[in-house]
């Protein structure tokens, strides 16, 4: 096979399987100080004044063109049910990374203001079922790929949203700064995160029963697309394993339909060689579709926080993250907050185990989750300051800790406060998000 690249063929280079596993084990953790930050944002549209309205294709397609005129320091993507997301540049602070997405947010709200369109903070519609807005290779096969497990991926790929924190790896020695340390605790706090960020339990105009219903259907698609590796063994070699034993959702060819496998490993693929030899852009591609709730990606992603309420709900979990991460008395503190909590992973790997449903269903109403998130939202809150965040970073935080985590509530409590199971709120007023 080949690559046409300025009119020149470029051979692509199979790999085998050793080679795969070498190459994961390469490139999925770069150790260093933790020095860089960033965060992508994703966001549902409705309509501004009907929320519960469809908005059409063509709506759509016109405010995205009329959006990648727009300057952003980020990179504007369009997800497949036509939701927006923004990722950031790496930043070097936290105020840096929060000053910059804040700008380009701005500028985008002004274009969907103009086209009588908002972006919405929820991690999953409350009213319409999935719709498909882009129309590409890569969406056919996963949509043919994930429906054989059920519904849940369509609402996953058409009607969820999240905020996803990116962090340094961290160092390769031992330490609370330490690789090792860093991807364990990701995993622990991640569930406390989960539960103090649901922001998600309605479906259907009715509540699901779960806080983070977007959490649940990331559960219900399945291990081998959406679950992570056990964190008893060695970090790189326990993702390696886990991406050679995961799942393939397609084996792309030029000019036609992808083949879409039925429970073909990248493992035995490369094995076997058929349909035909997979090569490193088919390894690049396969990572992409692997969806735990930490992917390593020389960095660590942290894909388990539901988008958040109000044009700056973002901002807390992005400093929290941060502040638990990378100040080593928040670490330290974190570390040992969200420690007792392992106990009740039974093992399992997230978020196929009791803990992580028991975040995603319960939130901060389980006793010890809400212990850890008042631990860990108070050592963050101390350590913003450490980290160079501004006082209205910090306030925010101060008025997070005080409104949800302290009262063992999450945005999810509050939406259904407001709702009567009628789609109503309080008094008949319109239930609005």
């Amino acid at each position: 096979m080949s690559d046409a690249v300025g009119g020149c063929i470029r051979p692509r280079t199979t790999v085998t399987e050793a080679e795969v596993e070498a190459l994961v084990h390469g490139i999925c953790f770069k150790t260093g100080p933790p020095v860089r930050l960033g965060v992508e944002v994703e966001w549902l549209i409705h309509e501004l004044r009907e929320p519960r309205l469809p908005v059409t294709s063509d709506r759509l397609e016109a405010v995205y063109a009329t959006l990648r005129t727009v300057p952003l320091h980020s990179a504007l993507t369009v997800e497949p049910g036509g939701q927006l997301e923004l990722s950031s540049l790496p930043a070097a602070s936290l105020m840096e990374c929060v000053d910059a997405v804040g700008t380009d947010l701005d500028a985008v709200r002004a274009v969907l203001r103009e086209a009588g369109l908002a972006l919405v903070g929820l991690g999953h519609d409350p009213w319409r079922s999935p719709h498909r807005f882009l129309r590409q290779p890569r969406y056919d096969a996963m949509e043919a790929c994930l429906d054989r497990t059920g519904p849940a991926g369509r609402f996953m790929m058409c009607a969820s949203a999240s905020v996803q924190v990116c962090v340094d790896a961290g160092h390769e020695e031992p330490g609370p700064l330490g690789h090792v340390r860093r991807w364990w605790l990701a995993h622990q706090l991640g569930a406390v995160l989960l539960a103090a960020f649901a922001n998600s339990p309605l479906a259907g105009g009715r509540p699901t029963g779960w806080r983070s219903t977007r959490q649940l259907r990331w559960t219900q698609i399945g291990a081998g697309r959406a679950g992570g590796p056990p964190l008893d063994a060695e970090p790189r070699r326990a993702w390696a394993r886990h991406v050679l034993d995961a799942p393939v959702m397609c084996v792309r060819r030029d000019g036609g339909p992808w083949d879409v496998p039925d429970g073909l490993t990248f493992r035995e693929w490369a094995r076997t060689r058929a349909p035909r030899a997979p090569t490193r852009e088919d390894l690049d591609y396969h990572l992409t579709t692997l969806f735990p709730p930490v992917r390593p990606r020389g960095h660590l992603e942290l894909r388990m926080i539901d988008a958040q309420p109000g044009d700056d709900g973002w901002i807390v979990p992005l400093a929290v993250t941060a502040a638990l991460f990378d100040d080593p008395e928040a670490s330290e503190t974190a570390y040992r907050a969200v420690k007792p909590l392992a106990e009740r992973t039974l093992g399992l790997p997230a978020p196929h185990n009791p803990l992580y449903r028991d975040a995603a269903r319960d939130a901060l109403t389980d006793p010890e989750l809400r212990e850890a998130a008042v631990a860990c939202f108070t050592a963050a809150l101390g350590a913003l300051p450490r980290i160079g965040a501004s006082t209205e970073v910090t306030d925010a935080v101060a008025a997070y800790l005080d409104r949800h985590v302290a009262r063992g509530r999450c945005p999810a409590d509050d939406l259904l406060d407001a709702h009567d199971g009628a789609g109503r709120g309080p008094h008949g007023r319109e239930f609005r998000p």
